[in-house]
Parts: C-alpha cells; structure tokens; sequence
C-alpha cells in the first residue's frame, strides 16, 4: 500500500528556542550559569545543522532501491510530477500529486516507480517525515548522478497537496517544436532550458546511446537523424517531440552545442532541473 501524503502541522521555529531560554532562566537562578549556557549554543549548534543532515537520511533510502536499471522511471516520475506547473496561476508542479494521477494515459507505468520509493519513502519516514515531493525531487537527481550524470543539489522543504492537478499540462509526445516551446514558456522555461531537459531522454529505452548512462548521446543522435534511414529499427528511434526539435532553427543551435560540449550540457542541465522541481512549490517553514 503507497503511503498517504501527511499533513504538514507547522510548529514556529521559535519553539525550541524559547524552551531552551526557558530551562537557561532555571539554571541561572540555581547558580548553573556556565553548564546551561554551553547547552545552549550546542543546541543551537545542532538545530542550525539539521537540514544537511535530512538531504543525507533521504538520499541514502533512495539509494538503497535506486538502481541503475530504474533510474530513467524515476527520472520520469520527477518530470511528471513536476511538468503539471502554470507560470500564469502558480499552480500545479512539485507537490506530489502524481501519487494521485497514475491512473492518466500520460503516466502509464510510474506506479511501479511509486512503489519503488515507497519503500525507500517508509525507510526515512521511520527517522524524518519526507514529504512525497521532496523525496521525488532528490531521487530524480540521484538517478542521473548514478547514471554519470552531474550531481544536483536539492532544496528540501516541499509540502505535498492532498489533489490531483489539473490534466491535461504535460507537453504531449507529438507536439511540434513550437508547440513545445509555448508549452515550456508556459511553465516558465526558455527554449535552452526545453532543450536542456529534453536531454534526460538519454536515459531509457528510446535509442539514445547507452539506456543507462546519462551523458549528451541524445543530442548527437539527434544531429544524425537515425529515424530518416530505410532501417526499420532506426526509424523507431526517439520520439516525434524529439525529432521535431532538431527541425527547428532555435532548439537546433542548442542541440549542437551540447553534442559538442557534455559538461555544458550537464551544467545548464542541473540549473534547469534544480529549477524544475522548485516550480510552484509550497515550502514549509525549516
């Protein structure tokens, strides 16, 4: 059984402070001004501390169900997840919705990429609460770093909403180049960050190099063209978005510059995703 999305109950990050000033108020009065005050600023030490120590527990439980073999669901599951956004309203994007969508043509096979992180998802739930959000955001960049892909890092604090977002928002698989790029301004992507993104399908089963190696094969192939041949295999390559980027002026320059430059490619790449799985996100108090 997945596990729920749970409420967020915000406690005000005063709290701890104003118990330890509480209990420092006790020690002074009975002579213990040193000891109380050295317990203070430990605590404080630690509480200042607490974030680095929550992205290690989440990425070590992913690590722990992350294979190879699986990274290109998960990354897809991220790119689901969060490509509900609309720049215009602010709704919709990384909020763990997708738990409630997976029923949607356009999400066909990421339950079984659910039910990988669920595991993974009951695992640090047993040390911190982890939201669905969080967790899909740190997984889709930890399938690309196991891949050979660049390493990503991660905010943490997203809240996850209780709904399903609209249909209807991600960028379907036969739409043009302009079409793709009206679809990604509308998310508040430029057509350098399409491209960027659109490089992730490096990773899976569409003919694009190595299915488990994240590297910038997607946009050398592109430039070839493999699907123009007479090969039937060859034709089956990629999809009929991804064909139609290489056919535009625009989307073509950065094509070409990232199959000559991979560590340009993996650069703009992490910026673009990092801003991906921000979009439209609601952010609890840390």
């Amino acid at each position: 059984m997945i596990t729920e999305p749970e409420m967020f109950i915000p406690i005000s990050p005063l709290l701890p402070l104003l118990l330890m000033v509480l209990v420092f108020l006790i020690h002074v009065k009975g002579g213990s001004f040193c000891l109380c005050w050295q317990c203070l600023l430990y605590n404080l030490h630690k509480n200042g501390h607490k974030q680095a120590s929550d992205l290690s527990v989440i990425q070590s439980g992913v690590r722990k169900v992350l294979s190879k073999s699986k990274a290109a669901a998960i990354l897809r599951l991220a790119f689901h997840d969060a490509g509900t956004f609309n720049l215009s309203d602010n709704s919709g994007g990384m909020n763990g919705s997708i738990v409630y969508e997976l029923d949607r043509p356009e999400n066909a096979g990421l339950s079984k990429a659910i039910k990988i992180l669920d595991k993974a998802k009951r695992e640090i739930d047993d040390i911190q609460h982890v939201s669905w959000a969080d967790l899909i955001s740190v997984a889709g960049a930890e399938a690309v770093s196991l891949c050979g892909g660049p390493a990503i890092p991660i905010k943490l604090g997203r809240l996850d909403t209780r709904e399903p977002d609209p249909q209807g928002r991600l960028p379907e698989e036969t739409l043009d180049a302009s079409d793709l790029k009206r679809c990604f301004l509308r998310k508040g992507f430029s057509t350098q960050e399409l491209v960027a993104l659109s490089g992730a399908h490096t990773l899976g089963s569409k003919g694009f190099g190595n299915p488990n190696i994240f590297d910038n094969s997607y946009f050398k192939i592109l430039i070839e063209k493999p699907w123009a041949s007479s090969d039937g295999m060859s034709s089956m390559i990629g999809l009929p978005s991804d064909r139609a980027l290489v056919e535009d002026d625009e989307c073509s320059r950065w094509i070409s510059i990232y199959a000559d430059d991979e560590a340009r490619f993996f650069n703009d790449f992490k910026n673009a995703y990092a801003k991906l799985v921000n979009s439209g996100a609601s952010w609890r108090n840390i």
